[in-house]
Order: C-alpha cells, then sequence, then structure tokens
C-alpha cells in the first residue's frame, strides 16, 4: 500500500502560505483549508449560525444570516473572553468537515493530505496529533505587515495588531518540522522549493 503523509501547514498573516498551498495542489496533493471552512460554517445558513446567534445575540449576526466579522472581530479584540467562546462553537465543526475532506481525499487514492491551518501552532495539541509533519512559511514580522497593508489597504497598526494576535514567528519556528523561508525569493524560486518538498513526499 502506498504511504500516506499527512502534512500540516501554516504560517502568519502575510507569509505566503496560502501560495505554497496552491503550489502543493498543483502538485497532487489534497488541501484541506481551514479557513476556508471556518468561514463556510459562518456564512449564511452555515452550522455555526445558530449557536453564535444564540452566544452573541443577533446584533453579531448580519441581516443576510451569516456572522457580522467586523463586529465580532471588534468584540475579540477587546474580550479575549468572547474569543474563546466563539472558538469552541467554531471550532469542532471545523475539525469534523476537515477531517471528512482528509477522508475523501483518501478514499479517492490521494496520498499526500495537506491540512492548511492558519492557527496551528496556536491550537496546541489538536493539530499537531493530527499530522506528521509541521510545514511553516516563514518570513520576518515587517516582510509580514507591509504584505498585508499593500494588498488588504488596512492601518499599519490595524495589520500589526493582527500579527501580534496570532503566535510569534518564533513559536511557529519552533513546532516547525520543514520550514520555507519565503523572504526575497521570486516567486518561480519559490515554486522551485516547493517542487523539491512535493517530490519528497512521492508527488
Amino acid at each position: 500500500m502506498a504511504t500516506v503523509t499527512l502534512l500540516g501547514l501554516t504560517g502568519g498573516i502575510g507569509s505566503g502560505k496560502s501560495t505554497v498551498a496552491a503550489m502543493l495542489a498543483e502538485h497532487g496533493a489534497a488541501v484541506v483549508d481551514a479557513d476556508a471552512i471556518a468561514r463556510g460554517v459562518t456564512a449564511p445558513g452555515g452550522a455555526a449560525i445558530p449557536a453564535i446567534a444564540q452566544a452573541f445575540g443577533a446584533e453579531l449576526i448580519t441581516p443576510q444570516g451569516a456572522l457580522d466579522r467586523d463586529r465580532m472581530r471588534a468584540l475579540v479584540f477587546a474580550d479575549p473572553n468572547a474569543r474563546r467562546r466563539l472558538e469552541a462553537i467554531v471550532h469542532p465543526l471545523v475539525g469534523q468537515e476537515t477531517e471528512r475532506q482528509a477522508q475523501a481525499a483518501l478514499a479517492q487514492g490521494r496520498r499526500t493530505v495537506v491540512y492548511d491551518v492558519p492557527l496551528l501552532v496556536e491550537s496546541g495539541r489538536r493539530w499537531r496529533q493530527k499530522v506528521q509533519r509541521v510545514l511553516v512559511v516563514d518570513c520576518p514580522v515587517v516582510t509580514q505587515v507591509e504584505r498585508v497593508m499593500a494588498r488588504s489597504g488596512l492601518a499599519q497598526a490595524e495589520v500589526e495588531r493582527i500579527v501580534a494576535s496570532q503566535a510569534s514567528r518564533a513559536q511557529r519556528l519552533a513546532a516547525a518540522d520543514i520550514v520555507i523561508h519565503n523572504q526575497g525569493l521570486t516567486l518561480p524560486a519559490l515554486r522551485e522549493e516547493v517542487r523539491q518538498l512535493a517530490q519528497g513526499f512521492g508527488l
């Protein structure tokens, strides 16, 4: 039987993690995007919406029936307990769906599953136990801030606040089995690094 590789992929905002995930997918990996799943369960009609409305009130739900992301972001920044309450609703649903997608990919014959998880390090052992190795896409914080400001139009202070709310660069590197240093790399050079990694995973 062919070897199965279960890879955790993470990196801070603006690190280039999503680009690396897309490149791995081009090589045939099944990418399970935890962020996309989280957006799905908090979209109109999403599985998390009734519990969020009950826990936080109808004012946190948009007229379209989705989580009001701006209001929730302001709330969790102001109240760490609100973040924990939200995660207690959303994380189990995300976990169920990521597992469903991974099992479906394996049933289709995929032999490398990449769990694309922005907050893999922050979630502690829960994600670490699912994967065999952790790949971290790394760059300096100043580069993260510059990239996110350029693509989002957010103010520097807002981006720095988002970066500060995530695991530190040192914490991510300490959790890494493999690191891609995405600083000063051209897109072709990054693509070549990913190609070599993919080859090592049998892709």
